[in-house]
């Protein structure tokens, strides 16, 4: 299989949906992609969804309620198929017309919203399933190109001033609000994008994990256009 990801050891480049779920990962190897070239107008089916807020979340049956052209239709019964086969799987999809995520502004040295390099965290054992239609895709970045952003001494300072509490409470205080999920890109880092239409699987920190979580961050989108993702 030719894919643009071969080589890459923080991805295994799988041809089904069987190998995406039941490869293990292992190594520095935290990402699984199921490559796909797929066919379809993807573009009509986001032209005649109504968005309704920055973020809506689109059923099946509003799939199913789209006129569509021939080519519309083809790109339908892909999202359909990979909502029933991750559905099938245990998972809890969901579909999503997205024009823009909630930005965090609050605190000027340090981000945590998605635009911002991070890692996902489960008390369970889970994984993080995605798939961009269409739009501007996520990228994810090698955990040794990266620097957990609390341990960066000037912003480390200022959380600390931010916490005003006691020192044995501060890492709770870190994980009580999420900054230690947060990464920096070291100099010279390499990020991957994840591209269109391929089905990604993503390590999650959680309780059993073996491997580094996969640290990713959603991209800022095109002007004008509109994101149609698959997330679980």
């Amino acid at each position: 299989m030719d894919s643009t990801f071969s080589g890459n050891n923080q991805i295994e480049v799988v041809s089904t949906f069987a190998e995406l779920v039941n490869t293990d990962f292992q190594g520095t190897m935290n990402t699984i992609c199921w490559y796909r070239n797929l066919s379809g107008d993807f573009k009509e089916i986001v032209s005649k969804l109504q968005l309704n807020d920055n973020i809506t979340e689109v059923s099946a049956e509003d799939l199913l309620a789209l006129q569509l052209s021939e080519n519309g239709n083809i790109a339908r019964e892909i999202i359909l198929n990979d909502l029933q086969l991750l559905t099938d799987f245990g998972a809890s999809p969901s579909l999503n017309l997205l024009k823009c995520y909630e930005r965090d502004e609050e605190l000027d040295f340090i981000s945590t919203d998605v635009y911002s390099y991070h890692v996902d965290r489960s008390p369970i054992g889970t994984d993080t399933f995605l798939c961009t239609y269409h739009g501007t895709s996520s990228d994810i970045i090698p955990n040794d190109q990266v620097e957990q952003k609390i341990l960066i001494p000037e912003i480390r300072a200022k959380l600390k001033e931010l916490h005003d509490g006691p020192e044995e409470d501060f890492e709770t205080f870190l994980k009580d609000y999420f900054f230690d999920l947060h990464y920096q890109p070291k100099p010279g880092a390499k990020s991957t994008n994840l591209e269109t239409g391929h089905l990604w699987r993503l390590a999650v920190d959680h309780p059993e994990q073996k491997v580094l979580p996969c640290v990713h961050r959603a991209p800022v989108e095109d002007e004008g256009e509109y994101r149609l993702l698959l997330i679980c």
